[in-house]
């Protein structure tokens, strides 16, 4: 038990939350796990992966470290990864690239939130296991709905392109497109359900995986500002699967610290 929080250590802070946080409100929950809520708030999310796809001795773990700063009308969300990677014999931990979006909010229609604005990606990953070594820019879009008061649909889709000339010069050209559709489900005092779905097409070379997740969360501390802590057996991968099949549900590789560092 001991090792297992040793590799998904915000699962072992979520309980630790969970035990001494006050019940938080419904309205609070969904402020939280919204990326277009106009609240500065820091963000715990970890991600396990029992199986690699192509290579079942190996498993992943990665905390995203997620700081958001708003206005009224803009949302910039820096993601840094904290990664780890083994199996085949070999080990590789540490940071993984840092991802930054800037969410310009549309107005709203009914229940429905949009927003959209630039991607830079800047290659501070430690090891080339963990991150492309490119410098990337792209664009993101978002849509959030909420249909029910305990329900909500998020919907992100991101695209990422290396710089010409950029990083190091060993590193493949990068072209990702990341779709991402997620529900969230509370259960009350601040517990809830969610997808965690990464849909990663690699647009380069031609390849694409679609996985599936599940995950669990606690909001803690009062909203705004905000911090949330989740445990996420989640797959999420690209450049493994061939183009002309969906990868298992389970499936993940490597490549996925190395392409994006971002996801809901």
């Amino acid at each position: 038990m001991m090792m297992f929080f040793r590799r998904s250590p915000a699962l072992a802070l979520l309980l630790f939350l969970s035990a001494n946080a006050r019940a938080q409100s419904a309205a609070e929950v969904a402020a939280a796990n919204n990326p277009l809520a106009p609240i500065t708030a820091f963000n715990l999310q970890d991600y396990y992966i029992p199986t690699l796809y192509g290579s079942p001795d190996s498993t992943a773990n990665s905390m995203l470290l997620r700081g958001v700063v708003a206005t009224e009308s803009m949302i910039i969300r820096a993601t840094l990864p904290l990664a780890t990677v083994s199996g085949n014999g070999a080990d590789y931990s540490g940071l993984g690239d840092l991802n930054i979006f800037d969410a310009f909010l549309l107005p709203r229609k009914g229940a429905t939130q949009f927003g959209v604005g630039p991607l830079l990606v800047l290659p501070t990953a430690t090891n080339d296991a963990l991150g492309a070594g490119k410098w990337q820019a792209g664009a993101t879009v978002v849509v959030v709905t909420e249909p029910a008061p305990d329900l909500m649909i998020i919907g992100l889709v991101t695209y990422q392109h290396s710089f010409a000339n950029s990083g190091s010069t060993d590193r493949s050209t990068t072209s990702v497109l990341v779709v991402q559709p997620n529900v969230l489900a509370q259960l009350g005092r601040g517990y809830y359900l969610r997808s965690t779905a990464v849909w990663n097409f690699d647009l380069y070379n031609g390849t694409w995986n679609i996985p599936l997740g599940v995950g669990a969360g606690k909001v803690s501390g009062r909203v705004p500002p905000s911090s949330t802590s989740s445990w996420n057996p989640s797959s999420r991968s690209c450049n493994t699967a061939p183009a002309s099949r969906p990868s298992r549900s389970s499936a993940a590789s490597t490549s996925s610290f190395r392409r994006n560092a971002d996801s809901e």
